[in-house]
């Protein structure tokens, strides 16, 4: 009697926690729902276009794969390669330069200068468009205040170049880089320091043996972020360099605007999924290495 009356209230016990899971669910459903209306539809459209060929004589539609094919050619490849290039250097050059700046944030001893730089690099991390690009250009164009002030121009300097939208780019990726690698120098332990200054160990070789090695996830990580946040960057390099640079966001613009052969009107789906396929490469990576750098960070 006494075992039955036990396992009669551990029923009646865990029954409640059942409850609870199950109401938990529910009311995850309209987050499922808002995610399937708002990615899941338009996810299922781009493969559907992607893969789909209309012919101009009779309308009907076949799937093949042309579009794709078409995508990964030509001067859809020549955009493709040049996005990815961008954003290669400007991560490279925004994850260089963010790091030390983070550092200094994270050590220094005025709280206000701190919250005053995390505070600003929270807004700049999400300036960008046409405001970023009129600044600059207004700017460093070729007619800006400091073009002309400092004589850029005679220097060789032009801003609507390769180089010149990575500086453009660095404007949005330092913050960024800032705000994503803070919360990892906030997690070095300061016993570490101390202990490799207890062992003989110089700054630098702390930093070598030490530091770099728990922060190397946390690196990579906020270089694979700031990667993709500079290769879906389209308003900013649009407004800017226009047609003049190949990138594979106003490749796909121009596909969208009619700017196609007939019969290639799905190109621009094609160019997107070949997008969201590089994205994925990058979230692959990027998903794991938070995951490494939480176990040490914690």
């Amino acid at each position: 009697m006494t075992a039955t009356a036990v396992r009669a209230d551990t029923a009646s016990a865990a029954s409640p926690k059942r409850r609870r899971r199950s109401l938990g669910w529910v009311a995850v459903v309209p987050l499922l729902a808002f995610t399937a209306l708002a990615f899941g539809l338009p996810a299922l459209a781009m493969l559907n276009g992607a893969f789909t060929v209309d012919d101009p004589a009779t309308g009907a539609s076949t799937y093949t794969a042309d579009n794709l094919t078409a995508s990964l050619q030509g001067a859809y490849l020549t955009a493709l390669l040049g996005s990815v290039k961008l954003s290669a250097v400007s991560a490279g050059l925004g994850a260089l330069l963010g790091l030390p700046l983070a550092q200094a944030v994270v050590t220094s001893r005025f709280r206000a200068l701190r919250e005053a730089v995390l505070t600003a690099s929270g807004v700049l991390a999400n300036f960008g468009g046409v405001p970023l690009a009129f600044a600059f250009v207004a700017t460093l164009g070729n007619a800006g205040v400091l073009t002309r002030h400092l004589g850029l121009t005679d220097k060789g300097w032009d801003l609507y170049s390769f180089w010149g939208l990575v500086i453009v780019y660095l404007y949005f990726l330092i913050p960024l880089m800032v705000l994503t690698i803070t919360p990892a120098l906030e997690g070095l332990r300061p016993q570490w320091r101390e202990a490799a200054q207890n062992n003989g160990a110089t700054p630098a070789q702390y930093w070598r043996h030490v530091a770099l090695p728990v922060l190397l996830p946390s690196l990579l990580g906020g270089l694979v972020l700031l990667f993709g946040s500079a290769f879906a960057a389209y308003a900013t390099a649009a407004a800017m360099v226009g047609s003049s640079i190949p990138l594979v966001t106003l490749q796909i613009a121009d596909a969208i605007s009619g700017n196609v052969l007939v019969g290639q009107e799905n190109v621009a789906l094609a160019l997107s999924l070949d997008m969201v396929l590089v994205a994925g490469l990058v979230m692959a990576v990027y998903l794991p290495l938070q995951r490494r750098s939480a176990r040490w960070l914690a």
